[in-house]
């Protein structure tokens, strides 16, 4: 014992003894090996500064750059989704397309965005069903499922072992002793309070399941600062889910600790599905090792729906990629906005790209409507929330704070024409560091449904003004500005 403790103190001393060097070394590698925002390792160096050692330690964890590390491959359909993207770029070139689906008058250049940058086809037989609380959605998920024939394909930031996924949990089983095949899909990170011993015992019971960046010996998790933050459900291809509920008891209500959950979430039916099934497949691929993609069965079988006929695409982000598509998609449809702007999530850390964006929008004459929480489940990243926002007031924006719970719903409407909700928060996070999936629906009349919601949830909110934003205290001053300090991390 006495050798192990005269090591130790031999190692800290060592270390102390060289900490200029040390933290020369590492700053170098911060700077000059990975390329990185301005902000960001200004960000980063500060913290190397005022905590030497601890501070490339959190580096490692949490700062590790994976852009531009291909992660995801889908050779056995790439000649297909390749051939798909040149079709309709054509048809939106020569203004075919727009023929067909007239929803997209004056947003083509967007759709042609999201195409290019990730093949984002557009289809036109969509039906949609929005949930905006969690009771309603997980009762139509559930009737989905006892419905489901072949297979079914569920993938969650966060499942908690508690009373909502145990009812999910029984019918899933029923469905394996009917022959369907079940799959779930969950982040190491997300359900880090799931034992091992759980996933296993669903195994031997029929569900395939599998863990995306998994911990170092189930303990250490070298990539926690990278999180498969998608929440998609595929029944037999015939519906799908996609949104912002996780699933656990709080997310319909039964936490005493945020009270009632607003989310938002979407059922889709059409050819939609196979954009969020492409998706789960090749996470599910990644994450299992188990290549889908030799099944034809997994990519067809779409029955057409003309009951709505929305015009979506499924578009998705992750930090595998240089580009940010959801960032972008996101500061187009500002960009385009014309008359009034709607967003709602629960954390608001633009980049420059889209603070620019929504003041540009504001000086334009744009009405720009935000909505965050007004209870932070995390405290420093809703003070940076409540520092951008409080920018947007002065500047002439109308801000609110939800009152009814917690609000968690993540997205944004633009001229009663078109709306894009998912996965995504309004955060660098969300933009640069998580993997996340929205769709973009081109449906006036969904687009005012929405709307609906949101000026529904006005009932339940505070108005931040300019007088209420200038008289805050010193103490939220400041914590405003050591958070937002802080936000390239968060």
């Amino acid at each position: 014992m006495q050798q192990f403790w005269d090591a130790f103190v031999t190692v800290v001393q060592f270390l102390f003894g060289h900490l200029v060097f040390l933290n020369i070394i590492f700053a170098v590698v911060i700077v000059f090996f990975q390329r990185r925002d301005p902000k960001t390792v200004w960000t980063w160096l500060m913290l190397l500064y005022f905590i030497p050692i601890l501070g490339f330690v959190f580096y490692l964890f949490l700062g590790t750059d994976m852009h531009k590390r291909k992660m995801f491959k889908v050779k056995e359909i790439e000649d297909r989704l390749n051939e798909a993207i040149r079709q309709q770029e054509h048809q939106l070139r020569s203004n075919e397309l727009q023929k067909h689906a007239p929803d997209i008058d004056g947003f083509s250049d967007l759709v042609m965005f999201n195409l290019d940058t990730v093949g984002a086809v557009l289809s036109d037989t969509n039906d949609i069903d929005i949930f905006v609380d969690g009771n309603k959605k997980f009762e139509a998920l559930i009737e989905d499922i006892k419905q489901a024939k072949d297979f079914i394909h569920i993938q969650y930031y966060i499942i908690k072992n508690d009373v909502l996924f145990n009812r999910i949990k029984d019918v899933l089983l029923e469905k394996v002793e009917q022959g369907v095949e079940v799959r779930i899909l969950y982040d190491a990170m997300g359900c880090r309070s799931v034992k091992h011993k759980y996933w296993e015992a669903l195994n031997r019971k029929g569900i395939k399941t599998a863990e995306f960046f998994p911990a170092l010996m189930r303990r250490l998790h070298l990539r926690m600062n990278y999180r498969n933050h998608r929440k998609i459900v595929v029944i037999d291809n015939q519906v799908a889910y996609v949104g912002g509920f996780n699933i656990g008891k709080e997310y319909i209500g039964l936490d005493s600790k945020f009270g009632y959950w607003r989310d938002t979430h979407l059922r889709i039916c059409g050819e939609a599905i196979l954009g969020l099934e492409l998706r789960f497949l090749l996470d599910w691929n990644y994450a299992a090792k188990e290549n889908l993609f030799l099944e034809a069965k997994y990519m067809q079988g779409i029955t057409a729906r003309h009951r709505d006929r929305c015009d979506v695409q499924i578009v998705y982000s992750g930090p595998d990629t240089s580009l940010q598509p959801v960032r972008d998609n996101y500061v187009r449809l500002i960009n385009k906005a014309e008359k009034k702007i709607y967003i709602q999530t629960p954390y608001f850390i633009p980049d420059d790209a889209m603070f620019t964006a929504l003041m540009i929008a504001i000086h334009s004459g744009v009405e720009v409507n935000l909505m965050i929480p007004c209870k932070p489940d995390h405290p420093f990243v809703y003070w940076a929330t409540y520092s951008y926002m409080g920018e947007l007031v002065m500047a002439g924006a109308n801000c609110y704070t939800y009152n009814n719970g917690f609000l968690h719903s993540k997205g944004i409407i633009v001229d009663e024409k078109v709306f894009c909700y998912g996965t995504a928060n309004m955060d660098i996070r969300s933009f640069a560091l998580n993997f996340e999936v929205n769709a973009v629906v081109y449906d006036d009349i969904k687009a005012r449904e929405m709307i609906g919601y949101f000026e529904e949830d006005l009932k339940y909110c505070t108005q931040v003004t300019k007088h209420m934003y200038a008289s805050r205290s010193l103490y939220i001053r400041v914590k405003e500005q050591v958070s937002r300090l802080l936000s390239p991390l968060l």
